[in-house]
C-alpha cells in the first residue's frame, strides 16, 4: 500500500495537503509548520519530505494500536492520528474529510477509515509506504 501526502498549503501556523491511498484521493492532511531543510523546532515542525515505512503498533500516548511512521530523521514517535489544528500535533500527521485555513474537520471519520485500510493491508502482510512531497500551488 502506498500513502502519499502532497503538501500544497503553507502558512505561518500549519502545513496542509492531500492524502492519496494507492493513487486515489482519500483525505486532507494537516501538520505543523514546514521549515527549511535541517531546521527543527521540537513540537512545532512537520517531518521532512521523503519516503517512510508505516507500521501499526501500540502507542503509549493513545493507549491503542496506531499508525507509526518509522525512521524519520531527528523525530521520534511520529504517528498519523485525528486532530483539527496544529495545536493537536507535535510533528505528527493529522487527517480530515474537510479543510479550511489552518484546520481540518471530521478528523475521526477520516482517521477511522484510514485505519481500517491500513489494518487490512497489515493483516495481509502488505508493506505500507508513505511518500511526502512539498508541492505548493
Amino acid at each position: 500500500m502506498i500513502l502519499e501526502i502532497k503538501r500544497h498549503w503553507f502558512t505561518p501556523k500549519s502545513t496542509s495537503g492531500i492524502i492519496n491511498v494507492d493513487g486515489v484521493w482519500f483525505a486532507f492532511s494537516l501538520e505543523d509548520v514546514a521549515r527549511a531543510a535541517g531546521v527543527k523546532i521540537t513540537g512545532e515542525t512537520c517531518i521532512p519530505p521523503g519516503e517512510y515505512k508505516v507500521v501499526l503498533d501500540y502507542s503509549n500516548r493513545f493507549q491503542r494500536i496506531m499508525p507509526h511512521i518509522l525512521d524519520v530523521p531527528r523525530f521520534l514517535g511520529v504517528r498519523i492520528h485525528a486532530g483539527n489544528t496544529e495545536l493537536d500535533t507535535s510533528g505528527c500527521i493529522l487527517l480530515g474529510c474537510e479543510r479550511g485555513p489552518d484546520a481540518i474537520w471530521r478528523s475521526k471519520d477520516a482517521f477511522n477509515a484510514l485505519f481500517d485500510l491500513l489494518k487490512a493491508a497489515s493483516d495481509k502482510g502488505d508493506t505500507i509506504n508513505l511518500i511526502i512531497t512539498n508541492e505548493p500551488f
